[in-house]
């Protein structure tokens, strides 16, 4: 296991960090096997955690949480706030109002008196940027965090909150959490050499491309996992959009054959190569599955190897709409796209 400093924090993290999305009542509601995947992924030299309070509505964070007792001091925790964990207004977003309530809760559900990195999980263009910032540093300052970051947000609105940050004497967002595997490299062209330029740490998301490049998926096979079942038009042969994605995963899957490594640990250290990049978090829902991704953490890929991963996927190209569900406010709101008619 290597380990890197995460932006300009001064705090040394593994370049693998456990993600913990899987565990609870979405995927993994066995709490134990939970904690025990967690503990061996420390055993193994993971010194950095990463959930959110939108994970199986709590859940996740209790798992963790409770997997942490006893080792807390050697673990760098990092979670989220921004989605809505219950119906009604003022439940989600990122207003000072809501930041407050969701860091009480998170620090509660975690057992834990302070969260290494908070991060903001996404926009929300209804709170104005320093409001967030504002209460983020407030919370520093308090102790609650250590520091805070940002999680898939527009190279733009990075650069914005930075200028915010120093203009008006705020602590500013030190981490950025984009997703990023072999399959979606789109943040190539501008978020990580922003992130780079601010000095900022970068833990990417979904190296394994949302279950493409598990191994499991493969043209012309049943697609049985539990993300296929979860998204099943993202593994949907008969759609024109999904066989680029497919095309490149056998590409792939070919190349770590050559190479004598499984594609999964082809993937992560992809994703881990990239000099923006600090940790690739991986999200195991089984034992198993962890297994199979510490088996790769000490593969190094050479400037050959590269090349031909360049040749397959081009830089800053996607494959597949990394973003799923989620959409930037600019894309869905339709007056944010067009002039009211009288002005056209």
């Amino acid at each position: 296991m290597r380990y890197r400093v995460l932006g300009g924090t001064g705090i040394e993290v593994s370049h693998h960090c456990l993600g913990a999305m899987m565990f609870g009542s979405v995927a993994n509601n066995d709490r134990e096997e939970g904690v025990r995947i967690i503990h061996r992924a420390l055993d193994a030299g993971i010194n950095f955690v990463d959930t959110a309070d939108m994970y199986s509505a709590g859940d996740s964070e209790e798992i963790v949480g409770k997997a942490l007792q006893g080792r807390r001091d050697d673990v760098v925790l990092a979670t989220k706030v921004h989605f809505p964990l219950g119906e009604g207004r003022n439940r989600s977003g990122n207003s000072r109002r809501y930041v407050v309530r969701a860091v009480e809760d998170s620090l509660r559900r975690l057992d834990t008196d302070w969260i290494d990195v908070y991060q903001v999980h996404r926009p929300d263009y209804t709170t104005d940027v320093e409001e967030t910032l504002s209460v983020l540093t407030d919370l520093v300052r308090e102790g609650k965090i250590r520091a805070f970051g940002c999680s898939t947000f527009p190279a733009s609105e990075i650069v914005e909150a930075h200028h915010v940050a120093l203009n008006r004497g705020l602590m500013r967002f030190r981490t950025e959490q984009p997703p990023y595997s072999m399959l979606a490299r789109g943040i190539e062209r501008t978020v990580l050499p922003t992130c780079q330029r601010l000095g900022m740490g970068v833990l990417v998301w979904s190296p394994l491309a949302s279950g493409f490049l598990s191994g499991k998926h493969r043209r012309g096979a049943a697609h049985e996992a539990f993300r296929a079942t979860l998204s099943p038009e993202r593994f949907d042969e008969s759609l024109p959009g999904n066989a680029a994605k497919f095309e490149a995963v056998e590409q792939f899957a070919k190349l770590a054959d050559e190479m004598g490594v499984t594609l999964p640990a082809l993937a992560i250290a992809f994703a881990t190569t990239h000099p923006a990049v600090t940790s690739a978090i991986t999200g195991p829902r089984t034992m198993e599955q962890l297994e199979s991704l510490l088996e790769g953490a000490s593969l190094v890929l050479t400037d050959d190897v590269l090349d031909r991963i360049d040749e397959i996927v081009p830089p800053g190209t996607d494959t597949y709409d990394v973003h799923g569900a989620w959409k930037p406010a600019a894309l869905v709101d339709v007056h944010q796209r067009r002039r009211p008619l009288d002005q056209r």
